[in-house]
C-alpha cells in the first residue's frame, strides 16, 4: 500500500499544472550532466580514472524526457593547462565531440565553467582577478573558447562562471565585464550566462549584485543565472531532514522570487541553472513541482541538478538507475515535455538566421 500510495502520489503531481506548462512553450528546461568538472584535487587529472564525460545513451535518455538543453560543467585547469597558452586539443575534442552528439539528437548545449571564481595552480586556488590570475587570463580564454564553438549552432549559452563566491579584494563584476566583452569580439551570436556573487544565490541577489545591472552586452543576448536550493543553508547538500531544514510547499517560490522579482525591474533575462531535491521524502518533490509551476508562469528556464553517471549515491541525482526513472523524474519530465517542440523549433530557426548574418562578419576580426 505504501508503493501505492506514492505511485499515486506521483502522478498527481505529474498532472496537476500541466495545462499551464503546456502554453508556454518559449521556456526551455533541461538537465546538468557531470562529470567532467569531477576531481577538482586532480588537475588536470587522467581521463575516466579522476573525471568522465557523458555518454551518448544519457543524452538518449533526456532527450526522450523531452530535456531541451544539457548543461556541461568543465574545469577551466583542464581546457586551458597554462594561463595564457592554448586550448588543450584533447580535452577541447571530447567536449566538442559531446556537443556534436547532442546535436544529432536535437540537443543544444550550455558550456559551464565550473571554477567557482578562481584557477588552480599547483593544486594552491587562486582568484579571478588577482596577480596569479588576471582577469587578461580570463577576458583570454574565454575568448579562446568563444572562437571554437562559435559555429557549433546548438550552443545554447556560454555560462562564464560556476557559482563565484568570496571574491575577497576581486571584482566579480569587473571579470564579468571583460569576460562578456571577449567573447563579442569573435562571437556575436549565442546566448552568455552571467552567474552572481555569493554562490549566485537568489534571495541575496540584490545585497551582492545588484551592481550587476550595468554589465553591458553589445549584442544584447545575456541572461543572469540564479541557483536555487531548498535546504536550510541553501547549499544543495539537504543535510537536514524537510522539518528541520524549516521547509514548506512555497519554500521554491519564497527563495527564487527575489531574484525573478530583480530581473523584472531591470529588463533583465533570468534564468535558473541549478535546482533539485533528494529522493528520500515525498514532500521536497511538492516543494520542487510549486516552484516549477512559478518558473512556468514567469516565463523563467532551468536546469535541474544533477545527472551523471558517477553520482552513484547522490540523493539529488536524476540519473536514472536500474530500476529506471529517479522519482524526481517523474514530477520533472512533465516540464521537459509540455515545453521541448515548439520552443527547440522556435530557437533554431532563429539562431541559424541570426548566425547566418552575422558569423561571416566576426570570423573577419
Amino acid at each position: 500500500m505504501k508503493n501505492l500510495s506514492f505511485i499515486l502520489f506521483i502522478l498527481f503531481l505529474s498532472f496537476s499544472g500541466l495545462s499551464k506548462a503546456q502554453g508556454k512553450n518559449n521556456i526551455t528546461f533541461g538537465v546538468t550532466l557531470c562529470g567532467a568538472e569531477f576531481g577538482q584535487n586532480n588537475l588536470p587529472g587522467i581521463l575516466n580514472t579522476h573525471y568522465t564525460y557523458p555518454k551518448t545513451s544519457e543524452i538518449d535518455y533526456f532527450a526522450s524526457k523531452g530535456a531541451q538543453t544539457i548543461q556541461l560543467p568543465f574545469r577551466w585547469e583542464r581546457i586551458q593547462r597554462t594561463l595564457g597558452g592554448p586550448l588543450d586539443q584533447k580535452e577541447l575534442g571530447l567536449i566538442t565531440k559531446f556537443v556534436d552528439d547532442c546535436a544529432a539528437r536535437g540537443m543544444q548545449v550550455t558550456l559551464v565553467m565550473q571554477n567557482y571564481g578562481r584557477y588552480k595552480i599547483n593544486n594552491i586556488e587562486y582568484i579571478v582577478g588577482s596577480p596569479q590570475v588576471s582577469i587578461a587570463n580570463y577576458k583570454d580564454v574565454w575568448k579562446k573558447l568563444a572562437i571554437a564553438f562559435r559555429g557549433k549552432h546548438n550552443i545554447f549559452a556560454y555560462s562564464i562562471m560556476s557559482e563565484p563566491n568570496h571574491m575577497g579584494n576581486y571584482s566579480w563584476f569587473d571579470a564579468a565585464q571583460q569576460a562578456v566583452l571577449s567573447i563579442r569580439e569573435v562571437d556575436f551570436n549565442h546566448t552568455i550566462i552571467v552567474d552572481g556573487d555569493n554562490y549566485s544565490g537568489p534571495e541575496t541577489w540584490v545585497q551582492y549584485n545588484d551592481n550587476m545591472k550595468y554589465l553591458v552586452d553589445p549584442a544584447n543576448n545575456m541572461m543572469f543565472n540564479a541557483h536555487c536550493y531548498f535546504d536550510e543553508d541553501r547549499s544543495g547538500t539537504y543535510a537536514k531532514p524537510y522539518e528541520a531544514s524549516g521547509a514548506n510547499q512555497w519554500t521554491g517560490v519564497n527563495r527564487i522570487k527575489p531574484f525573478i522579482d530583480w530581473c523584472r525591474q531591470n529588463n533583465k533575462k533570468p534564468y535558473v541553472g541549478e535546482f533539485g531535491v533528494p529522493k528520500n521524502d515525498q514532500r521536497w518533490l511538492v516543494v520542487m513541482d510549486n516552484f516549477l509551476k512559478y518558473l512556468i508562469d514567469n516565463g523563467v528556464g532551468g536546469s535541474y541538478w544533477a545527472a551523471g553517471s558517477w553520482w552513484k549515491n547522490y540523493p539529488l541525482s536524476i540519473e536514472p538507475n536500474g530500476n529506471g526513472d529517479q522519482p524526481q523524474m517523474y514530477v520533472y519530465a512533465k516540464y521537459l515535455e509540455a515545453t521541448n517542440t515548439a520552443f527547440a523549433s522556435k530557437q533554431s530557426k532563429e539562431r541559424n538566421a541570426q548566425y547566418t548574418n552575422v558569423y561571416a562578419a566576426n570570423t573577419a576580426k
